[in-house]
């Protein structure tokens, strides 16, 4: 692994938001946005060299499928297919995004997390800082760890 990024071997199970796949195709013109992007797809690579494992879920691939970024679209359906576990949304991660929604996630942000926690995963990853400020907020109540790619792929001190 490279030089300056979290080295372990734990078997990281994970799970990456719409927005955190899209940053790989979103303009480099800031810092953060290149810094996302390339920890984005360093995460990738490790899942698909089976060091870590990659959860997605149908909510996941429904706002995939809204991309009206045909390129990043396909690319991210392409990478879709080789994740190592798909979460589908069923009654149990029906009721858990509800509770979530009660809390002031929104709809779509609340059935990831559902999924995520449904999937037992260790990290959820998101560059929406809307979105990362809520699961500070309530991170008593979420069953997962929520964090930036770029911080939370940074070596622990």
């Amino acid at each position: 692994m490279d030089k300056g990024v979290r080295v372990d071997f734990h078997l990281w199970k994970i799970y990456l938001d719409t927005c955190c796949l899209s940053r790989i195709f979103d303009p480099p013109t800031q810092v953060r946005i290149r810094r996302e992007a390339e920890a984005t797809s360093q995460i990738l690579t490790y899942c698909f060299s089976d060091h870590w494992h990659w959860t997605v879920s149908d909510v996941l691939l429904d706002e995939v499928n809204q991309n009206s970024n045909i390129g990043a679209r396909f690319q991210i359906k392409n990478w879709i297919t080789l994740a190592h576990q798909t979460v589908s949304v069923g009654a149990n991660e029906s009721k858990r995004g509800r509770q979530l929604e009660g809390l002031g996630f929104k709809r779509r942000d609340a059935l990831h997390l559902a999924c995520a926690e449904s999937a037992e995963v260790d990290i959820f990853l998101t560059t929406d800082d809307r979105l990362l400020r809520g699961t500070k907020r309530y991170q008593m109540q979420l069953h997962t760890q929520v964090e930036n790619p770029y911080t939370w792929l940074q070596p622990e001190v």
